[in-house]
Formats: C-alpha cells, structure tokens, sequence
C-alpha cells in the first residue's frame, strides 16, 4: 500500500477509509482476541485502568484520565498510538493529514478537482500521529484551534475573507490523530468552551468564518482531582461531552510498588555490577512513599509520584557507589543509613501544607524514613510497645544492655564495608533477634538486618540514635543525655 502515489492508484486499491475511532476499536479487537499486549510497562492497571479504557475505545469515546501526578496518564495515552495502522494515506501538502477519500480543507478540495487521479498522494506512519499540548493559562484560541495569518494572505496575494487565508491551529493540523490535552483544567474556560462543537458538532469557528469541520480526533484529556478545586476546573458542558473518565491510581500494593520502581529506575549496567540493594532496602523506599501518602505534613490532594520512589532508588545505590568511589573499593551494598542520602529526591517529590512548610522539608523527609523504618519493623519483628502492655520479656534486651553498659556505635557514612561489618558484629544480640524473627538472611543482607534493627529500635525508643553530617551513633538511650561527646568534622571522628 505504501507504494501507492496518486489518488487514482489509491481508489484502485483495496483500501477503505475509516475514522481513527474506528481504527483504534478495530484494532483492539484484533488484539484482544489474539491477546496481544497492548500496554507496555504500565504495571498495576491489569484489572482497572485498563479494561476501562478498552471500553471506552470500544465504545468509540474521547477519554479524560483523572488522577494524581506520577499515575501514568501521559504513557497510557501515548501507547495507545500502539492501536493505530501503521501507515495511512494524505494528500500530499495537507496542514491538516486531508484524507483522500474524505476532504475537509479547502486545499485538498481544490487540488483533487484540478488533478483529479493524479493527486499526489503521501502516507504518514502511526508515530508522527500523535500530538501533546499542556495547558497553560497562556494558550490561545489561535494556538488551539487558529487565526487569520496575514502574511500568508499577502503572500498569496489572498483578501482576508478568503478561506485560505487562515493559519490552522494545533487541533486542526492533529485532524486524524491522537490529540492529548495534559492538565485540562488548567485551560481557560474560554478555550474549553471552543472545544464543545469540535468534540460534538465538528464546527470551528476562526476570526468569523464559521467552518464545518468534521475533524477526525481522538481526544484524550488528563486532570488532577486537585486542579477542580485550585487552578481551575473543567467546565460541566465539555466534562458532559467526554465519553468516558477514567479514574488512576497508585500501585494497591509494596510488590507492585517495587515492579514499577525496578523498572523505571535509570541504574548504570556498572553500578548494577557493583553495588548489591536488599530487598529490605527496596520495600522500605516503598514504605517511604505510603508514609508520605499518609502524613499530615503532606499535601494529599497534590498526591506523592511513583516519581519519588524512582529518584530515591537512584539516589540509594549513588549513596553508596560514592562510598566505594572514595575508598577505592571494587564492589559494596547499601545500607539503611544510605537512605539518608535520598532526601534531596523526596524534597523535590512532595508537597507541604503549613505544618510541613514549618518543620522544613529535610526534617519532613528524615521524618517519613523514620516512621518507614519504625512502621515496618513492627511487620517483622515483635511490636516493643505490645510486649511492655503484656509484661512480655523483651527480646532485644540483650542489644539494650549491651549499649547500657556504656557502649557505643559510631559509624562513618563512608565507613568501609569491613570496619561496618565489625562494628555490627561486636554487638551482643542481634544476631539472635534475627535468627528468632526471620527465616535464614545471609551474607550482607544480614548485616542491613542488623542496622536495621538498630534503626529501629532508635525509633521506638529502646536505644539512642543521633545522625550526623558525616556519621550516626548509637548508644545508651538515658546515658545519651548526660553525654558530652561531639562529632568533629573537621577531623572526621569523635572526640
């Protein structure tokens, strides 16, 4: 088909003309029935996001996706480009992708009564089918829809009343294509009010010409449930005019969570090689992210992105490579104190309401791994405050008195992994908690179990924890206070 150049070789051919709804439905049947995966990556939606908008292609609708911010509005609408032919027919020259069988401009009109069979004929590939324009409180109805060009009427010596003397905006020039408007209620209500006819009647009105325009879209919206209360709203005739609004969602589990984290994450092939993450590590990051869903120092209505447990990740393993990159070190693991070095990620990925603006965001951010680490320790191991209600013997007394003999761990950030595996292995207990509560850990995951349950047992109040610039210490929780001792920087170790 591709090898068809003119009109007349085209009406010869077998190919038949069809609306892209039609195109896009045809397409998914095929798929369906054949079941071919027609969303790639998008991970959590198997039996929400995505029936729904099979339905809705199905059905032939325009879709709005409403959700929060890092919910993979943006990807689903541009896959969906996956359900078009590959290639499809213009009259060569079109602004607006003319279908041969099917005119609208006034150009394609004129050049097919001039050349009649011999109409150049081109084929645009489903790629070059798609068109995104964000909305902004600066767009215009001339970048929308468009406007008399006068320059193009003087070029083409054209009065202002000619037809031709019109420069077409962004939706007339994506007729045939998928057109993705991405915070629609952040466009004027002006501008939501010119798309009722394009969406309905196919009317479009430029600068006094009223044009029928049977344009040939397949509109996708998305919104923020925020943006109806704050920046603006979709005004109910075009809301009524949207065939089907589908509602996303954040991953409804920590595995999930994890698969989409995993997959998104940008890690180097060599920092792959070199730095081994626990899976420990990889559900607490998750556990930072439900905490900020949670927190009343979050906004929850700006949402928190599947972004920030991406960016911590990649901020986590860089926290360690650096570590091995200054020790001059072939291979290391992270640890739980590397989460600390994901804070410049979950500042830049949450939205603080007063409260939060008041703590700061670095203490919000230390705040929101402390309760990750406090929350999920509680899943794993012996609840302390259930077993000091029951009178219950604790089962980490052993690590307690170990640092209320006067004990003390103070472990440099970049400390190496041997002194660090030392460090934990000089502490009386910890191994055997472990043993007790979990199934065999070995290797290093081991040693991230035991500083992970010093962690813990800092948050729930059982051992004193005090982080650094350049260090934690643990040690006596009551003696802690009556402790003089200060991190020197400048030298790097404790006076």
């Amino acid at each position: 088909m591709k090898n068809i150049k003119t009109f007349g070789e085209l009406k010869a051919s077998s190919y038949k003309s069809k609306s892209i709804k039609d195109e896009l439905r045809e397409n998914l049947i095929q798929k369906l029935q054949t079941g071919t995966q027609i969303f790639d990556g998008i991970v959590g939606y198997e039996d929400t996001v995505i029936p729904d908008i099979e339905r809705a292609i199905l059905s032939r609708h325009n879709i709005n996706l409403l959700g929060l911010r890092g919910q993979a509005k943006t990807r689903i609408a541009r896959q969906m480009t996956n359900l078009l032919d590959e290639w499809i027919p213009i009259i060569a020259g079109s602004e607006i992708n003319d279908d041969p069988m099917n005119p609208l401009s006034i150009f394609a009109k004129n050049i097919l009564a001039e050349q009649g069979d011999n109409t150049p004929i081109t084929w645009l590939h489903r790629s070059d089918r798609y068109t995104e324009k964000l909305a902004t409180p600066d767009v215009s109805i001339a970048d929308m829809i468009g406007d008399v060009d006068p320059i193009k009427a003087a070029n083409l010596r054209l009065s202002y009343a000619d037809e031709r003397a019109i420069h077409f905006g962004i939706i007339p020039r994506s007729n045939r294509c998928i057109f993705v408007i991405n915070e629609l209620p952040d466009l004027q209500p002006r501008i939501q009010v010119a798309l009722f006819n394009i969406l309905q009647e196919g009317d479009v009105q430029i600068r006094g010409f009223k044009l029928r325009f049977n344009l040939d879209i397949q509109f996708i919206f998305t919104a923020n449930p925020e943006d109806y209360t704050n920046r603006g709203s979709i005004v109910t005739p075009l809301k009524d005019r949207i065939g089907s609004q589908i509602l996303t969602h954040y991953p409804k589990s920590i595995h999930l969570s994890k698969k989409i984290t995993s997959q998104e994450a940008k890690i180097a092939t060599p920092q792959k090689d070199k730095i081994e993450v626990s899976d420990l590590l990889k559900t607490l990051i998750e556990k930072i992210a439900d905490e900020a869903r949670n927190s009343e120092f979050v906004d929850l209505k700006s949402g928190v992105s599947t972004r920030l447990t991406i960016a911590a990740y990649e901020n986590l393993v860089s926290t360690a490579e650096r570590r091995i990159l200054i020790n001059n070190e072939a291979k290391t693991f992270a640890r739980v104190s590397d989460l600390f070095g994901t804070i410049a990620a979950i500042n830049g990925k949450i939205e603080l309401v007063y409260e939060g603006e008041q703590e700061g965001s670095a203490m919000v951010a230390q705040t929101l791994i402390g309760k990750a680490i406090r929350n999920y320790f509680t899943e794993l191991f012996s609840d302390t405050g259930k077993l000091k209600k029951k009178k219950t013997p604790s089962p980490y007394q052993a690590v307690i008195d170990w640092f209320g003999e006067g004990n003390e761990l103070d472990i440099l950030h970049t400390e190496r992994d041997t002194t660090f595996k030392k460090m934990l292995d000089s502490i009386s207990g910890l191994d055997e908690i472990i043993d007790s509560h979990l199934q065999p850990v070995k290797n290093n995951d081991r040693y991230v179990m035991k500083e992970f349950v010093l962690y813990a047992l800092a948050e729930h109040s059982q051992i004193g924890k005090t982080v650094l610039e350049r260090a934690v210490q643990f040690k006596d929780l009551f003696g802690s206070v009556f402790n003089t001792k200060s991190f020197d920087l400048d030298e790097g170790g404790l006076n």
